[in-house]
């Protein structure tokens, strides 16, 4: 497969089939990269469950498959959480072409905020988690999941942080793919409140090599 759309069809019958079995608490969506991450969501069955529609981004684990801090294997029974305070229980599988490269992923998303209030729900159904997100609309919300969760991973608030603060946030937000995301280096910036110049010079020491500004989406 080349491109996901050479599929649309194949695919879209495959979430149809997967939403209408298991009813309007399952959240089937289709993800494109190849356009970029800020409108990824190209088809999605039972959007109600998470509050997303097509032309909303992906979120923080495709991230980092794109930007290859993950090694892009499709994970099974995670929790996501919504917005809004819904539990999902998540799986994913990501699309390849032919040359191996991420160009989309496929996940099934399932309402088990009811289950969990449930006397005699059983937590071993929740057994293999090793992920949890937040799913938002826009790359705008996707970047500010990213900087809270920057800052409790240092522990300071922004403008405490040293110089060696700033370098440890900024390697958790490169590793995140967080640059990836259209302008947000610019973001970045003024969270950390350092100049473009410096931005560049940090990334440049954090990844040994010379790409920080062609990489840095600003």
């Amino acid at each position: 497969m080349d491109h996901i759309r050479d599929e649309m069809d194949l695919l879209k019958n495959f979430m149809v089939l997967v939403s209408r079995e298991f009813g309007e608490k399952c959240e089937v969506v289709l993800h494109s990269y190849e356009d970029g991450y800020n409108k990824t969501i190209i088809a999605i069955e039972n959007g109600q469950v998470s509050g997303r529609k097509v032309g909303d981004c992906g979120g923080v684990l495709g991230l980092e498959v794109l930007k290859g801090t993950s090694d892009g294997s499709n994970q099974f029974n995670y929790v996501t959480t919504t917005k809004n305070g819904k539990i999902l229980r998540s799986s994913t599988g990501y699309l390849y072409n032919d040359k191996h490269e991420p160009i989309g992923a496929m996940c099934i998303n399932y309402d088990i905020t009811d289950a969990l209030n449930v006397k005699d729900f059983d937590p071993a159904t929740l057994s293999g988690i090793e992920a949890n997100e937040t799913l938002v609309n826009s790359v705008t919300e996707l970047l500010d999941q990213l900087l809270e969760e920057c800052q409790k991973y240092v522990g300071k608030p922004a403008e405490e942080m040293k110089k060696e603060d700033k370098m440890k946030a900024l390697r958790f937000l490169d590793e995140k793919g967080a640059f990836l995301i259209t302008k947000s280096g610019t973001r970045i910036c003024k969270f950390l409140n350092i100049s473009k110049f410096t931005l560049y010079n940090y990334l440049d020491e954090l990844r040994g090599d010379r790409q920080a500004k062609s990489e840095a989406a600003l």
